[in-house]
């Protein structure tokens, strides 16, 4: 194991993305890495997940750059599968004080407001993946002894309703990242004893594999309207991945390290009425 003193991160949706980014920004400030991905499709989820051989580059680009990664195959919906490979990560390069819980997956142009099965997947990924990522991590951090912090990565729609149209995929995305706002708040309380600090961050739409894809350019084409999708007041129609992963950097960083339980937005404005 390595010394107390090396920082140890876990990143869940790490293969693409914001994860990645997330998980390249920490491993260049000499953190170590623990990158988990599912590495597969979900059936009722309408556009392609991240692969294994997007993992194996993001921790090429993370070795490249003179970091240490230690990369998990594992679906969050599962807490053993999930804690069994957060545990080979520990055990390699110690106990963790750091997590960004990323992991998520949306609908956007399913219809159906009955489809109980994208439901159930979005929000079994989306809020019960956090919960299981905070479980699988936090008696670590408690072990640890140092403090550390947890960021649960939400949405806008983590605080707003913008963009509902009553299909069960829209309302199942808001609900679970409603979620993730409350679990934050009772994480915030149940980890301060030991100096760990919860906070959740809310982007606007990022530029990632979950926006850019064949799926969502036929929704794009279908509904050429301005939507809640285009809503931002700043003149840009999405963020970038780097754009989070600074309110991630800063997060977990000795500047907030009186901040937690707070709800930070990144959404160009989106929220301004």
């Amino acid at each position: 194991m390595t010394d107390s003193t090396n920082h140890v991160a876990v990143v869940t949706g790490a293969a693409r993305g914001q994860g990645r980014s997330h998980a390249l920004a920490l491993a260049g400030r000499g953190i170590d890495v623990i990158a988990v991905d599912r590495c597969a499709d979900i059936d009722s989820i309408p556009y392609p997940l991240a692969t294994e051989a997007d993992l194996e580059e993001t921790a090429e680009l993370v070795c490249a750059a003179g970091g240490r990664i230690h990369t998990v195959v594992a679906d969050v919906r599962d807490l053993p599968e999930l804690r069994a490979g957060i545990d080979s990560g520990i055990e390699r390069f110690g106990d963790v004080d750091i997590v960004v819980a990323n992991a998520g997956v949306v609908g956007i142009g399913l219809p159906d407001p009955a489809d109980d099965r994208v439901y159930r997947d979005i929000v079994d990924v989306n809020l019960l993946g956090v919960w299981h990522t905070i479980a699988a991590t936090a008696p670590s951090m408690i072990r640890r002894g140092t403090g550390g912090s947890m960021v649960l990565i939400s949405s806008m729609q983590g605080l707003v309703g913008r963009g509902g149209d009553g299909s069960a995929a829209t309302f199942a995305y808001a609900a679970s990242k409603h979620g993730v706002v409350g679990l934050m708040r009772s994480a915030a309380n149940a980890y301060a004893p030991h100096n760990i600090r919860v906070n959740s961050i809310h982007p606007t739409g990022v530029a990632t594999p979950m926006i850019f894809n064949d799926h969502m350019v036929r929704v794009f084409e279908a509904n050429p309207e301005p939507s809640a999708m285009s809503g931002n007041l700043l003149p840009v129609p999405f963020v970038e991945p780097g754009d989070v992963t600074e309110a991630v950097l800063f997060l977990v960083g000795d500047g907030a390290r009186y901040v937690t339980g707070t709800t930070l937005p990144v959404d160009a404005g989106f929220a301004v009425m």
